[in-house]
């Protein structure tokens, strides 16, 4: 899940829209018919689902807090860094990738760890003044992107760096190298990565030009110089340009290929009306006014959709499942799923969020998009929740809205099962072969791992959860 734009704002901003990507079926046709795909949606939203909603409880059935790495430097490993790097601050970022996970701290402190070994490999700030915003892995060529901005800038550009996973791992965090160099990244100036279409999006405010690169081998494919361009939304295979003006708005839907104008309209507003978003997806565009209804325009056919501003509010921000021609949408803690014909397709039964101001670092949908991982509060009928500072992690359905697992203290046991059918069913209790549990590496019980999480990443290969809290320390949850 990527399209992620950083900007050099004194503070970090994180774009309220996100495109869900689809992992690539290995081995399987690029160019797969729509007969096919028709075949496979099919398949799936039949028995499959129910195979896939069952798999998915015993995927999650046994995860506890199995790990504790501490991504603060107590020993002074970074005393060359700035005072404040120095300072313990909470986790804003989780990134995974093969056995190795990545966090940041708010202080700007980037620590990398090894599954395997269970140590701190390295830190990845290679400069004494070095701020890291913010993290970004490239599959396409196995590579962790670092932004960042130093103090000799008076942290007012960013930089980007590149540096192999391999060399991470041999603790050589200095061994990748700059990336856009030519680019002046200042305020109000960005770097955007679309991970769905291979594409970087890069924005010099000094010179009002867009640039597009590949993701591949960052070479420039072509550039946008236009002082009216207000704003840049990328789809999948497409870009919306969105021009300033009066009364209507300016459109053009572009090629994010090779920048080839694919079409060119104008949308009409209700005059001395604020303009809350407008959001491209797909051939759909999203246009909310304060006050207004959402409208939902097909750009193909110019098919008008609304929906009452009762009905559908501003939300703080969206997740587009473009597979499934779905959208989420996150408002005061709680999560919704529309289709383009404006209707609510799923409310979550058990899926409050603890966070009011939702952002894209703790919460996690799957490659597959059929569940949402999350960070959540617990429910005004539980017991327990009276007075209760912890948390839980909830893993729904996406498209059913039913809480499939739930990660919470209470779950927490000192023993293992062993795996027969005494434990499988749930009487483990009687069964003379759990283990108890050996917590070695942990300095947190279950209860307080869960108090304050402001950072979560599900990591699809291992099967493992990611979580960083306001102390500065990464948990792992496993089975």
């Amino acid at each position: 899940m990527d399209g992620r734009r950083i900007t050099a704002s004194p503070s970090t901003f994180y774009g309220r829209r996100v495109v869900a990507k689809k992992r690539p079926r290995i081995g399987a046709d690029k160019f797969v018919n729509s007969v096919k795909k028709l075949q496979r949606r099919e398949i799936c939203s039949k028995r499959g689902r129910v195979f896939s909603t069952n798999d998915s409880q015993e995927r999650f059935r046994n995860i506890r807090l199995q790990e504790e790495y501490d991504a603060h430097d107590p020993k002074g490993q970074c005393d060359h860094v700035l005072s404040f790097l120095k300072k313990r601050s909470k986790i804003i970022e989780i990134v995974a990738a093969h056995d190795i996970v990545f966090s940041l701290a708010q202080s700007g402190v980037c620590a990398a760890f090894s599954r395997e070994t269970n140590q701190r490999i390295c830190f990845l700030n290679i400069s004494p003044d070095e701020v890291i915003r913010s993290l970004f892995y490239n599959k396409n060529n196995d590579s962790l992107i670092t932004v960042s901005v130093y103090g000799s800038d008076n942290f007012s550009s960013l930089k980007c760096r590149t540096t192999r996973i391999e060399y991470i791992r041999r603790g050589k965090p200095d061994g990748g190298f700059a990336l856009f160099e030519s680019e002046s990244l200042k305020w109000p100036g960005f770097v955007e990565f679309d991970d769905v279409n291979g594409k970087v999006l890069t924005y010099s405010a000094q010179d009002s030009i867009y640039k597009v690169f590949d993701l591949k081998n960052y070479a420039m494919l072509y550039s946008i110089s236009d002082k009216n361009v207000q704003e840049i939304k990328i789809s999948p295979g497409i870009m919306l340009l969105i021009f300033k003006a009066s009364g209507h708005v300016p459109l053009k839907i572009l090629s994010i290929e090779d920048g080839t104008v694919l079409k060119t309209f104008n949308h009409l507003l209700h005059r001395n009306k604020n303009v809350d978003f407008i959001e491209q997806f797909n051939e759909k565009l999203l246009v909310k006014q304060e006050s207004e209804n959402l409208q939902i325009l097909d750009v193909r056919d110019s098919k008008l959709t609304e929906v009452s501003r009762t009905e559908f509010m501003t939300p703080s921000a969206f997740i587009f499942l473009y597979e499934n021609q779905l959208f989420l949408t996150f408002r005061n803690r709680t999560v919704a799923v529309w289709n383009f014909r404006g209707e609510v397709v799923t409310s979550f039964e058990d899926h409050l969020l603890w966070h009011p101001d939702c952002n894209t670092n703790n919460i996690y949908i799957t490659s597959d998009q059929d569940l949402i991982i999350s960070y959540c509060k617990p429910r005004s009928d539980d017991p327990l929740s009276e007075g209760n500072a912890t948390g839980s992690i909830n893993i729904s359905n996406i498209l059913t809205g039913k809480c499939l697992a739930k990660i919470r203290a209470e779950n927490e046991s000192p023993f293992e099962d062993c795996g027969c059918s005494k434990c499988f069913n749930g009487g483990g209790n009687s069964c003379n072969n759990r283990r108890r549990i050996q917590s070695l590496n942990l300095r947190c019980t279950a209860a307080e791992a869960l108090e304050d999480i402001t950072a979560l990443f599900y990591d699809e290969e291992r099967n493992e959860i990611y979580t960083g809290n306001r102390y500065g320390l990464v948990h792992v949850w496993s089975n």
